[in-house]
């Protein structure tokens, strides 16, 4: 089996930082694209940024500048360093893998089981 584990979330002041990592586990032959999603309360699931094998990134609008995804290929592991917070970044923080592993022979998206960053004014 495969598992995708966040943390690293909690509360934090306008203004402060949150580093969020995220480790893939169990039976995975390889790993492409690994992300960050987030939700906040009665809004949809909106992408926070977006990592590739070879380090190419991708960030939503609204944490370009001010957040910056990296990963650790020997660790299987993705990580989201958080600046400047705002009271606007609060949400449930969801990872994902796009791997190939467990018993599926073709690659598919795994998700993590989400970590709440809350954001005090």
């Amino acid at each position: 089996q495969v598992q995708l584990v966040e943390s690293g979330g909690g509360l934090v002041q306008a203004g402060g930082s949150l580093r969020l990592s995220c480790a893939a586990s169990g039976t995975i032959f390889s790993i492409d694209t690994m992300g960050w999603y987030r939700q906040a309360p009665g809004k949809q699931r909106e992408l926070v940024a977006t990592i590739t094998t070879g380090k190419m990134t991708n960030y939503g609008d609204s944490v370009k500048g001010r957040f910056t995804i990296s990963r650790d290929n020997a660790k299987n592991t993705v990580y989201l360093q958080m600046n400047s917070l705002k009271p606007e970044d609060t949400a449930v923080y969801y990872c994902n893998a796009r791997l190939l592993g467990g018993i599926s022979r073709v690659f598919a998206l795994y998700w993590g089981q989400g970590t709440q960053v809350t954001v005090s004014s």
